[in-house]
């Protein structure tokens, strides 16, 4: 209880609720079970949530004896909090029709977390990380390809733990910018995702990235084995033949750490386009 940020007092123990489109959970889709903030009971599984356009999490369906419903004092809807440590989770709606089971657990994303299990049940998922610039950008344009499950924006390749967004603005890190990117090899390769990694940024700028200036706006591809690096270096070699002088390094992939909140799903949020990202065909 101690550890909960005010935000989430305000939630789950106040009845708050959270802005629609702000939550980290709205437009989740990896595999996993989704539990209590306050007591990590398992509320929701993963094959439950469906897209309502609410701006929350929802589902239509909760773990047997999960949930516990409590009317409103107004008798206009109905409170569901854990039946197990009694958190406010969100409200329940009936008859809306957006799936055949006519019923929708509308969640506020700081009432939850996600215990992913894709990673270890779904052998056709991979990861792959790339750094071109401020992470809004990249993740906005890597996330519309067809095959890719879920971007991340953070950080890697520093020298600090658990690093925020302003120690990695205004201190020396070492981080870059990167975005994780959670995807089907089956419906879309490494190879594929690099492709478009060189096309949706300048990848022959030794600065940073557009007007964002610095070290931690960077070029570079995160690799997981040998293999990727071949993918990687081939492709350079392609483009500097097509007349570009290339700045992306390539690095060994090392721990990931995920920007806080306000950083994901940026534009999807906030609305409008990248202001120093764009697709340019290069090869």
């Amino acid at each position: 209880m101690e550890k909960l940020t005010q935000e989430e007092k305000n939630i789950l123990i106040n009845k708050g609720t959270e802005r629609p489109f702000s939550g980290k959970y709205t437009n989740e889709k990896s595999k996993g079970v989704y539990t209590c903030k306050i007591c990590d009971a398992p509320l929701y599984d993963s094959g439950d949530k469906f897209d309502s356009g609410s701006g929350w999490p929802s589902f239509d369906d909760a773990i047997k004896g999960a949930i516990k419903r409590i009317p409103d004092a107004d008798g206009r809807r109905v409170e569901i909090v854990c039946a197990n440590c009694g958190a406010h989770l969100g409200h329940v709606f009936e008859g809306e029709g957006f799936t055949s089971k006519n019923r929708r657990y509308c969640v506020n994303s700081l009432s939850l977390n996600l215990i992913k299990k894709q990673d270890i049940k779904d052998e056709n998922i991979s990861y792959a990380y790339f750094a071109g610039g401020c992470f809004w950008g990249v993740e906005y344009y890597l996330q519309k390809l067809e095959g890719v499950k879920e971007v991340i924006s953070g950080f890697m390749g520093g020298h600090v733990k658990n690093p925020s967004y302003y120690d990695v603005v205004r201190s020396n890190t070492g981080h870059l910018e990167s975005v994780e990117v959670i995807y089907d090899k089956n419906k879309i390769s490494f190879q594929e995702l690099a492709k478009t990694f060189f096309e949706i940024h300048d990848p022959t700028q030794t600065d940073g990235q557009g007007p964002d200036i610095g070290k931690q706006y960077l070029s570079a591809v995160f690799v997981n084995n040998q293999e990727e690096r071949e993918i990687v270096s081939k492709l350079i070699k392609k483009l500097e033949a097509n007349g570009y002088k290339i700045a992306t390094k390539i690095i060994e992939k090392s721990e990931f750490y995920p920007a806080d909140e306000s950083h994901q799903n940026y534009y999807e949020k906030k609305g409008g386009t990248p202001y120093c990202h764009g697709y340019t065909k290069r090869f």
